[in-house]
Formats: C-alpha cells, sequence, structure tokens
C-alpha cells in the first residue's frame, strides 16, 4: 500500500511568487524539511525575507508564536508577527527585537556581497548570544557566508523550482539527521 501524498502546502497553495519583489518559493518538500529542523533545533526564529517558511509553521506551535516574519512585501502586515524589513536598512529593526531570537532564516532577493553584508547586519542584530543561522544562497558565496555568519554549506539542498541556478543551505550548526543534516534525494540528483 502507498503512503498518502503529503498534505498540500496551503502557503504555496494561496502566494503567488511576485516579480518585482524577486520572490521564489522552496518547494513543499524543501519547506517541510527546514521546518522539520527549526522546531526541533530552535524556539524562537526570525524568518528574514522568507515568508514560506515562517507561514508553514504550525500554527499552533510554540515556535511560530515565538517567531517574527521580516519582508518587505506588505500583504503579511497583517499577522501580529510581521515587521516591515528593508535590507538596506537593517538598523530600522525596531530595538524591542534586537537579540531576541535564537535563529535567523534568511533568504535574500540578491545574492551580491553588498546584499549579504546588509543581511548580516540585520541578523547579528536580532540573534541572542550563540544565535543559529539558516541562510540561503549559491555555493560560490561560501566564503563569504563563513566570513560573515560563521555559516558552512549543509547537506541537504533546497529545491526553489522556478530558479534558474541551484542554491546551497548554509549553517552555523550541526543539523539533525532526519531534517538539514540528510540529502535531499527527492528532488535535487548528486553532484557530479
Amino acid at each position: 500500500m502507498a503512503a498518502p501524498a503529503p498534505a498540500k502546502n496551503l502557503f504555496l497553495a494561496k502566494h503567488k511568487e511576485k516579480e518585482d519583489f524577486n520572490q521564489y518559493w522552496y518547494s513543499q518538500h524543501t519547506i517541510e524539511h527546514i521546518v522539520k529542523e527549526l522546531l526541533v533545533s530552535t524556539k524562537a526564529c526570525a524568518f528574514l525575507s522568507t515568508p514560506s517558511i515562517y507561514f508553514s509553521l504550525p500554527k499552533d506551535s510554540q515556535l511560530r508564536g515565538a517567531s517574527w516574519v521580516f519582508d518587505f512585501d506588505e500583504q503579511w502586515s497583517k499577522d501580529s508577527h510581521f515587521c516591515m524589513y528593508d535590507f538596506n536598512k537593517p538598523e530600522e529593526i525596531p530595538a524591542k527585537l534586537h537579540g531576541q531570537f535564537d535563529c535567523v532564516v534568511i533568504d535574500p532577493p540578491f545574492i551580491t556581497h553588498e546584499v549579504w553584508t546588509k543581511y548580516a547586519a540585520a541578523a547579528k542584530l536580532l540573534l541572542s548570544p550563540g544565535g543559529k543561522v539558516v541562510a540561503s544562497t549559491v555555493p560560490e558565496n561560501a566564503e563569504l557566508l563563513f566570513t560573515l555568519l560563521g555559516a558552512k554549506p549543509c547537506l541537504f539542498k533546497p529545491s526553489i523550482p522556478h530558479l534558474v541556478y541551484q542554491y546551497c543551505l548554509f549553517l552555523n550548526f550541526e543539523p539533525s539527521a532526519d531534517g538539514l543534516g540528510q540529502r535531499n534525494h527527492m528532488e535535487i540528483p548528486e553532484d557530479d
């Protein structure tokens, strides 16, 4: 007997990517694995330009209740834990949120050194001491991510269906074996 198909992700079903904001959503399978990792590894997350992950957390989970989504797209503004976020102005993040999170999840709309430097500044404002980082970018940014955030690529590579190049996930902590500590065999072929 075949396993039942997973329930459709409501965020993906309701929200189309906006080219004007350079939005590209992760696949449902990738979202499930990132959420699984966060639920076992963190208590309060700051989601920087990652609404697909924030809104995929179980609504009744402690993690969702303690987390915030930081984004430029104001369609999320009705959520009580939404913070308008312009990555060019990390210093405008409200002081009451500084140091309040044990994890940041980051997926910038651009992959340049300048943009990553601004996202790293925001991450450092939001993280409590020893905080965790989950960041998504191209493999060519490995040295930059290590320098800025102490993050290294993990085994699990995300699927972003409408993006033309392959991203990696970068972490500054050891992932769980059934979360991001495994390869994404279902969606990403093995490297040559």
